[in-house]
């Protein structure tokens, strides 16, 4: 049910319009209707959040919901749940699902049940591809008649170029998105982990960072010449900021996207043969680590997302070389770029709430983002001087596979409100 709220006293941080600082923030009618010194109304509940910063709600690019087909690791439930635990209000679910979202009854299956649940904004990506196959094109007009926001084959790369490229231009011809995921498979070679001297301790076979990098190359130099909207997904090398940085520089309509997982741990943070810290891409290097952290500062990466990727408990149990790729993310991605970012003074306040709020969903071509007068009012408020420690076990994902499992953090979602709507509220 839709309430007036009245939030007092918030620091707020809105992106869009560039505002920090002390504020009241009004919402009626499911809309952000006025912000500004010493609001009072007769709202249906007015709230207190001094100490407290008021973003506009997350907006994730990259999340899998494993929803239909492997419920038994999340289904649209407690994926929405976890969602909203983060402050995610908004988020993009991957398309390789079983069977794969390909056509436009499967989209519009999870968009409706989704709808349904009433609790964040799920958006469903297609595949580039019939079966995520990559061998013929996915009915492209026909989904984007229907409305799909973004085209991916997450979880793999489009490996045939002559068949991207007319993918590209059947998509720029209507605007669209392709989210990138960016992986020569054929140089994969039986990688578990990045190639470097860790994994020769470990004994375990190596990823190079050139099987991202050729597809990065690749595909930029295809958006290029087909005018598509081009996003990568979960960049990981220092070959990749260099690769988006140029293609900006050339005019290429390209933006990129970083994982916290990513822009913090490096092979060397690997424990031994615990598959919760194997995930695809790997983790890195502290060079590409510090080229990551570059990239996001000086905007060459525009995003933050988390790649959520749950598994059970049974699937991560086989160590790196008998586990699936794939780590959880929608619950702990705000505290960890706050922690790691922010306290460090790599990235402000605002340009947290840009890269996880206002420019994704700019790239998305969705609303929100932003806390201006008439927005959707999808907020996130958090206490970022609270510190805890991650605990798994209170997860309400149905994945618990993270490698940050008793990380101390700072920064607890307090309340997440979306349409309008309360869905998250913490009484701690």
């Amino acid at each position: 049910m839709k309430q007036t709220l009245l939030l007092k006293n918030g620091h707020v941080v809105d992106p869009g319009s560039g505002f920090e600082g002390t504020a009241d923030v009004l919402v009626a009618d499911g809309r952000i209707a006025r912000v500004g010194q010493a609001l009072t109304c007769d709202a249906d509940r007015v709230m207190d959040l001094r100490g407290l910063t008021v973003f506009p709600g997350l907006v994730d690019l990259h999340v899998h919901l494993r929803d239909p087909g492997q419920t038994h690791k999340e289904e649209l439930a407690t994926g929405a749940a976890a969602a909203a635990r983060g402050g995610v209000t908004t988020l993009l679910a991957m398309p390789n699902t079983a069977p794969p979202a390909d056509c436009v009854e499967a989209v519009r299956d999870v968009e409706e049940r989704a709808a349904a649940l009433a609790k964040v904004h799920i958006y469903q990506a297609s595949a580039i591809t019939r079966g995520m196959q990559g061998s013929e094109l996915a009915p492209v007009d026909e989904l984007m008649d229907y409305g799909v926001k973004a085209f991916s084959e997450d979880g793999k790369s489009v490996m045939n170029a002559s068949l991207m490229r007319a993918a590209m231009k059947r998509i720029a011809a209507r605007d669209g998105l392709i989210c990138d995921h960016c992986e020569d498979i054929l140089m994969v070679e039986g990688g578990v982990m990045n190639a470097d001297e860790q994994a020769e301790r470990l004994g375990l076979p190596g990823i190079t960072n050139s099987v991202e990098d050729v597809i990065a190359a690749r595909d930029a130099i295809l958006a290029g010449e087909t005018g598509v909207r081009l996003h990568l997904c979960h960049c990981s090398t220092e070959g990749s900021v260099q690769i988006v940085k140029a293609a900006k520089e050339a005019g290429v309509r390209i933006s990129a996207e970083v994982c916290p997982h990513h822009f913090i741990l490096t092979s060397e943070d690997i424990p031994g043969d615990d598959a919760n810290y194997k995930m695809n891409p790997p983790l890195r290097t502290a060079r590409d680590v510090a080229a990551l952290r570059k990239g996001l500062a000086d905007g060459t990466i525009s995003c933050i997302s988390t790649d959520h990727a749950p598994h059970s408990a049974a699937e991560k149990s086989g160590g790196f070389r008998n586990s699936p790729f794939g780590i959880v993310g929608l619950e702990t991605s705000a505290a960890l770029t706050y922690t790691e970012l922010v306290r460090s003074g790599v990235l402000t306040l605002m340009q947290m709430a840009e890269k996880m709020s206002l420019n994704p969903a700019r790239v998305l071509g969705v609303p929100g983002g932003t806390l201006e007068e008439g927005a959707p009012a999808d907020i996130a408020v958090f206490d970022f001087a609270n510190e805890y420690r991650i605990d798994p076990d209170t997860f309400l994902s149905r994945g618990r596979n993270t490698p940050f499992a008793g990380r101390t953090v700072y920064g607890k979602t307090r309340m997440t409100i979306c349409g309008g709507r309360i869905v998250w509220e913490d009484e701690a």
